[in-house]
């Protein structure tokens, strides 16, 4: 039998290596850099921020018995005025701006506060009519029906 000539295929030239993109490799650091920054900007700012808590009361003032002073405000907001106090007025009658001052001249005492939901204007109306010598009215009417407020007011006048 005779044998056939043995042809080896043409080598074909190999295939050029693929390029990985060093996108993901990129990606990777930059993220681990945002991440290792942050942390480093944190715990400086933990370790070199002042303590602006108050130092501890003393044990033996804490024990002694309170003298009768009046509770300090927190805040002059009419959100956190009481009966028998006085706001003004520092806005104007359409956006009304009520702080609590001293009751003086041109302030309006506070005769009732009344909590809980209110709709707005005749609401406030209703509210305060029950209220005896009541001339003015404000509400506080959010999305929180548990902040809502009534203040029925009067001029105040000088004892």
């Amino acid at each position: 039998m005779p044998q056939q000539p043995q042809y080896s295929p043409a080598a074909s030239p190999p295939a050029p290596p693929r390029r990985r993109s060093g996108l993901p490799m990129s990606a990777l650091m930059v993220v681990l850099s945002v991440l290792t920054g942050g942390g480093v900007a944190t715990a400086a700012w933990f370790a070199f921020a002042g303590d602006d808590e108050p130092p501890p009361a003393d044990p033996i003032a804490a024990t002694a018995p309170a003298a009768h002073v009046p509770r300090p405000q927190t805040s002059a907001d009419a959100r956190f005025a009481a009966s028998g106090q006085c706001v003004r007025n520092e806005g104007t009658n359409v956006e009304p701006e009520l702080r609590i001052v001293a009751c003086t001249a041109h302030t309006y005492q506070i005769l009732k506060r009344i909590d809980g939901r209110t709709t707005g204007e005749k609401d406030a109306v209703s509210k305060c009519a029950k209220v005896p010598k009541y001339t003015k009215w404000y509400y506080y009417d959010t999305e929180y029906d548990d902040v809502d407020f009534v203040l029925c007011l009067r001029e105040y006048e000088p004892v």
